[in-house]
């Protein structure tokens, strides 16, 4: 398993509340006309019923956004339950659109990209009785040569079970499903500022490998909520690509603390909150009430439907207040270190609502930046945060990116103003 950038998650981690009942088999015959009259007609377009042990509904809508590998990526998260008594294996998971198969994910590519609620990090594809998990899914799509890439408008999933008790005929030993058919939203990604300005800012946590973030499920008000799904993490590389210099457990040994916080869009400062003390770095902290994980932090509407949420400010940073109408480019705080951090970051991400917790996430690009590198590997975000300088990608050229949306590991220059 290749570690995320470890502590630095601004909300609560996976975690599982639910537990799906049992599913058993039972034998029915027709009795009587009471029984006929009272029976439901099956849907019309519904297609031959078939029964499906493992239960499967996608989160959210996936949103396309195009990313700096040239590809549109396609982020979201494919829920499913164990309905049996039984243990169940994945098999397989597909992803397809009409007859053309974009993704398939087996065996320890499968156990990868799959977590049992309430498991933690722990790579799986059993499913015990009424056990949930989730799939977390990336279809990327890929055009031609300078063209773009033909995204398509729906796309379902074809799950391949192993039952450890089957029932056959009605439940054999394997079985594949047909299941969640999902329309691909035409939200449209914000096209935003950068918010922050210099070079060497680091893409630590983000879209769209298993990320602490993107495996940051919220369990609230009796939903699931992905708000993280494309947040970012940013700290700055040094020139010998160290991100910090002298004691660790000291926030004046990063030298990008306290550095400028710019406003990404226009927009209405929608909710702030300062005054909370910066942690101590190196340490994860504990104790902190729900509305604390983002630490000091702002929220601004955009504009049609998207929030954005700048999190982990300095104590006492925030210059702005809720109902300021916020240019692109202005300074709404400071980087900090406060909440749910184990070193001073910035965490931004955009969302569908204006609670940072109890959101969806959603993708933006970024007007114009300069991709600087990439870091070589995602083991080497562990060891940059205990002051290993960062190895980077051999052969990437830096280059300018326009209306697109950093991957993790990538390293950038950012122009504000």
């Amino acid at each position: 398993m290749r570690a995320p950038l470890p502590g630095i998650v601004a909300v609560v981690a996976t975690v599982a509340m639910l537990a799906a009942c049992s599913g058993s088999s039972e034998s029915s015959s027709a009795s009587d006309e009471s029984t006929t009259s009272t029976t439901a007609p099956a849907a019309a377009d519904a297609g031959p019923v078939a029964p499906t042990p493992v239960l499967a509904s996608v989160l959210s809508a996936p949103v396309p956004v195009p990313t700096t590998d040239g590809k549109v990526h396609l982020a979201y998260e494919l829920s499913l339950t164990n309905s049996m008594g039984q243990d169940v294996d994945l098999e397989s998971v597909a992803v397809r659109a009409g007859d053309r198969t974009l993704l398939t994910l087996s065996g320890d590519r499968l156990a990868y990209w799959t977590r049992i609620l309430g498991a933690g990090d722990v790579p799986t594809t059993r499913l015990g009785p009424a056990q949930a998990a989730t799939v977390w899914l990336d279809v990327v799509v890929d055009g031609a040569q300078g063209s773009t890439p033909a995204v398509p408008q729906e796309l379902s999933h074809m799950v391949a079970v192993k039952l450890s008790k089957p029932m056959p005929p009605l439940l054999p030993a394997t079985m594949t499903e047909d299941v969640a058919t999902v329309a691909v939203s035409t939200h449209a990604p914000p096209v935003i500022a950068p918010p922050l300005n210099g070079p060497g800012w680091l893409d630590g946590n983000s879209c769209c490998d298993m990320t602490a973030h993107r495996m940051a499920l919220n369990p609230l008000n009796g939903s699931l909520y992905a708000a993280e799904r494309f947040a970012i993490d940013y700290v700055q590389l040094s020139a010998d690509g160290t991100v910090f210099r002298g004691p660790k457990d000291r926030t004046e040994s990063y030298p990008y603390f306290g550095a400028d916080i710019h406003a990404v869009a226009d927009g209405p400062v929608v909710s702030v909150l300062d005054g909370l003390p910066e942690q101590t770095p190196g340490e994860s902290p504990s104790g902190l009430r729900l509305e604390e994980y983002g630490g000091n932090h702002v929220v601004q509407d955009i504009g049609d439907g998207n929030y954005a949420f700048y999190a982990h400010m300095k104590t006492g940073s925030v210059r702005v207040r809720p109902g300021d109408q916020l240019t692109t480019g202005q300074v709404v705080g400071n980087l900090g270190n406060s909440g749910n951090t184990d070193a001073p970051h910035l965490h931004f991400h955009v969302m569908n609502g204006p609670d940072p917790l109890m959101s969806d996430g959603l993708p933006f690009v970024f007007r114009s930046f300069e991709l600087e590198s990439r870091l070589a590997t995602m083991d080497a975000l562990g060891p940059l945060l205990d002051g290993t300088p960062a190895p980077l990608q051999p052969g990437v050229t830096a280059r300018t990116e326009t209306d697109t949306s950093p991957l993790v590991l990538d390293v950038m220059r950012y122009d504000v103003g």
